[in-house]
């Protein structure tokens, strides 16, 4: 068992990422259904919350059939993100979680995310304050370290948990990798070896598969594993993994009758959680993945990311179940 301060959860945990303009409540909602164990919402600004702007507080919206759920909060000044912490505690979240790894220039610009990762003494200052101030959890998600020069993740992580951390979200590059190259999940493994640590040690970056899930399982020694980009359009792949720890084989393909009822939900939930139009807009970045290995399927997809209107979405979706629902296609 693994335990986020009081929080119990399942042997190596699957937990969903914070993902901008993905990890919404309608997409949590069928992480969760397809298996994930832990759900986080998008990040949330701390400036935006204190001014109290419309996008930031609307992130704020969980729901009881996520839990357990993290609100995921990024900044760099003390005294906006103590304000932040009474705030997101309102929404009665599990988990506060701190983004210490965003990569973006527009957050690191401003010290936060990955950009605290130049002054370790303000990170550790920042997460033992926001400690203090609050008694639901408070866990952090970072990167190896800024540069590859300046990666000190094993004195990070035991910084971080000996002012009170309950969890520490490793993702395998450094900021100046942004996204490129492969994740090194070594470093990772050497939190976790770390005999002073106890804390649960999260490896985050290139799960792309079940079988990279079960390395960092058994070959890295995680606590459980933080899974980004491989769920859009996909939240199957948390059913898919779990099936594969279980019986060593990859589950049946999902078939288009699925594919188009989870694509037909998500879009209505969207809808009705954030209107017409962000909700037609915000789902378009799953299609692909969605409806992935069919093949001729560009015209189809053409309709469905350049519509404003959702009455021909769902009209595309009727005519891609009417084309293709008696195939099956793999990956």
């Amino acid at each position: 068992m693994v335990k986020i301060g009081d929080i119990e959860l399942p042997d190596f945990p699957l937990l969903l990422a914070p993902m901008e303009d993905v990890s919404d409540p309608p997409f949590r909602a069928l992480c969760k259904e397809q298996g994930a164990d832990v759900v986080y919402t998008e990040f949330v600004s701390s400036e935006g919350l204190i001014r109290n702007a419309a996008k930031s507080v609307m992130k704020l919206d969980i729901y009881e059939k996520e839990r357990p759920v993290g609100i995921q909060i990024f900044g760099a000044n003390l005294d906006s993100m103590l304000q932040t912490i009474d705030i997101v505690a309102e929404s009665k979240p599990d988990i506060i979680d701190i983004n210490f790894g965003c990569p973006v220039k527009k957050v690191v610009s401003k010290g936060a995310g990955a950009g605290i990762l130049k002054d370790i003494c303000l990170m550790e200052q920042l997460t033992a304050e926001m400690v203090k101030r609050t008694n639901i959890p408070i866990t952090v998600k970072t990167r190896l370290g800024w540069d590859d020069d300046s990666i000190k993740i094993v004195e990070v992580a035991e910084r971080l948990q000996d002012v009170g951390c309950k969890a520490i979200a490793i993702h395998g590059r450094t900021r100046a990798q942004m996204y490129k190259g492969d994740a090194d999940w070594k470093p990772i493994a050497q939190v976790k070896n770390n005999p002073r640590m106890h804390i649960p040690v999260f490896g985050n970056g290139d799960v792309t598969s079940p079988e990279r899930a079960v390395e960092m399982r058994d070959d890295y020694g995680l606590d459980g594993c933080m899974i980004g980009r491989a769920t859009i359009g996909n939240p199957w792949f948390f059913k898919q993994v779990k099936h594969f720890f279980n019986t060593g084989k990859h589950l049946e393909p999902i078939t288009i009758q699925e594919r188009v009822e989870a694509a037909r939900r998500h879009l209505q939930m969207a809808i009705d959680w954030k209107g017409e139009i962000l909700g037609v807009f915000e789902t378009r970045r799953h299609y692909t993945n969605y409806f992935k290995g069919i093949p001729h399927f560009k015209e189809h997809r053409m309709k469905m990311v350049t519509s404003d209107h959702s009455e021909d979405v769902f009209a595309a979706f009727d005519t891609v179940l009417k084309e293709f629902g008696d195939h099956i296609f793999t990956e």
